[in-house]
Order: structure tokens, then C-alpha cells, then sequence
């Protein structure tokens, strides 16, 4: 029992998650969600562009797309956070004037987001069947509008699931931006549960930190499910009225 006890007092103290909850409400779930957005918007952008470059004519474009996404696949998030992060950061303050560190971590979220959602576009644009381009060009379309209005849009649709994904490990993904060293203003949820528990000495902000991350990813995977199922399977056939129903507009024979 004084083990449980013991356990309870440092993960579940309600007073010091009391604490911490008006901060992670006011500064650290805004600061994730702008960290996850916007990374994740910039991401999809070059990403369709890498993923055209991966299936495009020309072997440069191929081998650019390439080299790129198999850098940042394969280099930990938090390694390409810090390369980034304390590599341009300099020059990034010499230029602007500013000592956020907060453009750079949105910069090496979305350059790794890229890489993944360049992937995600690619395999979903190749998915659509070869005919669909015939047909198009056979319209009297060039490739360019018949990639554009017809191939591109399906096979986007096919990996909504795929990117929803991404999207939800972006979300996680930004508590490791706290390793830049943030301003207060700028504090994400993990680094306000990491400070809070350096000061309280208990681990009961981490777990705030955790419910607010769950309560985010929770649902979004959920909704992640329902998209796929529902492009599995198409809308729900409606059903057919009664048959012993009264005709509507006729009235009863004589």
C-alpha cells in the first residue's frame, strides 16, 4: 500500500496538475497547435511538390526528390531539430533580428513533415490507375492538366487516412522543439509539464501534459478510421421505403 501511495503522489498530485492545467490552457496547447498546423501545412505544400518531382520525367527532379526524402526520413527528429535549430539560427537572428527559436523549429518540423507527406502524395498519386491518364489525354487534355485536374486530385484523396497520421505525429513531434530553448511565451505542452515538474519535483505535470496530448490524438485517430472506412466502403445505401407505404399522390382505388 505504500507503494501504490508512494506512485499516486508522484504521478497523480491533483493539486500540482491544478497548477500547471491554466498555463498548458493558455500558452502550451496554442503554441503545440500552431507548432503542428503550420508545420504540417508547409509540409503537405513541399511534399506535393516533392512528390511530382519523384514521378516526373526528368531523372534531376527524380534523384533531387529522392536524396531529400531519404535525408530526412532517415535522421532522428530531434537530431534535424537542433542541426536546424542551432545551425541557422544565427543567421537567422542576424538577419531578422530576433532571438525566437520558434521559426526554426516550425522550419524543421516542416522539412521533416515533407519528407514523409512527399511519400504519403507520391505512393497515393501512382495508386490511381494508368487509365485514368489515357483518358484524360485522350479528351484532349497535356499531361500537365490531366496530372492537375484529374490523376493528382484521386490520388490525394486515397491517402486522406495516411495524412491524418502524419498530421497526429506531428502533434507529438513538437515537444521535442523545447530542446531550442524556448521563450516563456513560446512554451509547447511537454516543456511547461517538464518546468513545472523541475520545480514541484513531482512528476504529476508530465501526466497534464499527457492527457492534453491524448486528448488531441485520441479523437483525431478515430476520425482517421472513420475516413478510411468510409472511402473503403462509399456513403451508406439508403434504404428503400415500405413497400405496404401508401403511394404518395394517389388515392385509394374505387
Amino acid at each position: 500500500m505504500d507503494s501504490l501511495s508512494r506512485l499516486g503522489e508522484t504521478f497523480l498530485d491533483w493539486k500540482q496538475i491544478a497548477e500547471v492545467l491554466p498555463s498548458m490552457f493558455a500558452v502550451g496547447l496554442p503554441n503545440t497547435l500552431v507548432l503542428a498546423i503550420t508545420s504540417g501545412l508547409i509540409g503537405a505544400f513541399v511534399g506535393l511538390i516533392l512528390a511530382l518531382m519523384g514521378i516526373s520525367r526528368n531523372p534531376v527532379a527524380r534523384w533531387a526528390a529522392r536524396v531529400y526524402t531519404d535525408v530526412f526520413r532517415g535522421l532522428p527528429a530531434v537530431l534535424t531539430i537542433l542541426v536546424i535549430g542551432l545551425g541557422f539560427g544565427p543567421i537567422f537572428r542576424e538577419v531578422t533580428g530576433s532571438n525566437s527559436p520558434y521559426p526554426m523549429g516550425i522550419a524543421a518540423l516542416s522539412l521533416m513533415a515533407a519528407a514523409y507527406t512527399g511519400e504519403i502524395f507520391r505512393s497515393g498519386i501512382q495508386s490511381v490507375d494508368k487509365g485514368q491518364l489515357e483518358a484524360s489525354r485522350a479528351l484532349g487534355f497535356g499531361y500537365g492538366p490531366s496530372m492537375r485536374l484529374v490523376v493528382v486530385p484521386q490520388g490525394i484523396r486515397r491517402v486522406l487516412p495516411a495524412l491524418m497520421n502524419q498530421f497526429i505525429a506531428l502533434i507529438k513531434d513538437s515537444s521535442l522543439v523545447f530542446t531550442l530553448g524556448l521563450l516563456a511565451t513560446e512554451r509547447e505542452l511537454f516543456q511547461i509539464g517538464q518546468d513545472a515538474a523541475a520545480r514541484s519535483g513531482n512528476l504529476s505535470p508530465y501526466v497534464a501534459a499527457a492527457i492534453f496530448y491524448l486528448a488531441m490524438t485520441i479523437p483525431l485517430t478515430h476520425l482517421v478510421n472513420y475516413i478510411d472506412t468510409r472511402l473503403r466502403t462509399g456513403r451508406p445505401e439508403k434504404r428503400e421505403p415500405d413497400e405496404a407505404a401508401a403511394v404518395v399522390g394517389k388515392g385509394a382505388q374505387a
